[in-house]
This record gives C-alpha cells, sequence and structure tokens, in this order.
C-alpha cells in the first residue's frame, strides 16, 4: 500500500468521526430528530478527499450519528442524501472555497431539505405532517453552510491543500 492511500484513509477516518461528533453531539433535538451542523464537515471532506473517501466519511459519519443517538430510522435517509450531497463538491487543485464548492452549498442544502422531506413524508405516510420539519432543515444547512465556509477560509489560509 503506498503512502498517498494510507495518508488517504487516515484522513477518511478523522473525517468520519469529526462529523460524527458533530451530529451526534453538537446538535439541538427537534420533535423529529435533531438540527446539527455535521454537513459543514462533510462539505469540507468533499472538498479535500477523493470522492469515494468522502462518500464513505460522509454516509458514514451520518448512519453512525443516527443509529448511536436512537435515530436509527433515519440512518437509510442519511446514508443516501448525504452520500449524494459530497457530489455537488470538488475536491481539485484549487482552493477550498472556489466559487464552484460555494455554488455546490445551493444543491447540497436543497437535497438536505428535499430528501428528509420526502423521506418522512414516505415512513409516516403523511405529505403534510412533515412541512413542520423544513424549518429545522433549513437551520441546518444553513449554519454547516456557515461552519463549512469558515473551516474552508481557515485551512484554505494555511495552504492545506498542498500537504494533502
Amino acid at each position: 500500500m503506498n503512502n498517498q492511500k494510507i495518508r488517504r484513509m487516515c484522513l477518511t477516518g478523522v473525517f468520519t468521526a469529526l462529523i460524527f461528533v458533530f451530529t451526534a453531539y453538537l446538535h439541538i433535538p427537534s420533535h423529529t430528530g435533531y438540527t446539527h451542523v455535521g454537513d459543514g464537515l462533510i462539505y469540507l471532506a468533499a472538498c479535500l478527499l477523493p470522492v469515494p473517501y468522502a462518500v464513505f466519511a460522509g454516509a458514514a459519519g451520518a448512519v453512525l450519528a443516527d443509529c448511536l443517538t436512537g435515530f436509527a430510522i433515519w440512518a437509510p435517509a442519511s446514508l443516501v442524501i448525504k452520500a449524494i450531497a459530497v457530489l455537488f463538491f470538488h475536491a481539485g487543485k484549487e482552493k477550498i472555497l472556489s466559487f464552484r464548492n460555494l455554488i455546490a452549498l445551493l444543491p447540497a442544502s436543497g437535497l438536505c431539505i428535499g430528501g428528509y422531506y420526502l423521506y418522512e413524508s414516505l415512513i409516516t405516510g403523511n405529505f403534510t405532517a412533515p412541512l413542520a420539519g423544513i424549518p429545522g432543515y433549513i437551520t441546518q444547512s444553513v449554519f454547516s453552510s456557515i461552519l463549512f465556509i469558515l473551516c474552508g477560509l481557515a485551512l484554505d489560509r494555511l495552504h492545506i491543500r498542498k500537504y494533502l
């Protein structure tokens, strides 16, 4: 196994753990689950890791958080939504906060809001009641985007891309 692959695997493990902690422990409980900022770290992982590694970190961190905090019913949705959200971002040679990655916050947020609404509608069999969860999903998307931008600014100033 080459050195680069080991580095990527280690960074994937670190991101998986960070996503889990920021999702499972830094959250606000709501009527259906919780609102968290873990998505911001998923976006960051997507900008720093190759796609397969970022997909694993995002999906595994979110699913672990759901399953280990008593909200396992949300795990299937988290697995799919977080894996797809990674695909909007680009881990190219440019900075983390490139124009493309800032624009990617919009479809990633829309996927989170719409995806969880649709999933809740399907599991409850009701398309009206889950509308009450949308403000929480919007809040989650806004604060996750802010976390992503702040971390991205800091890591861009440190020129972290050249060390990866």
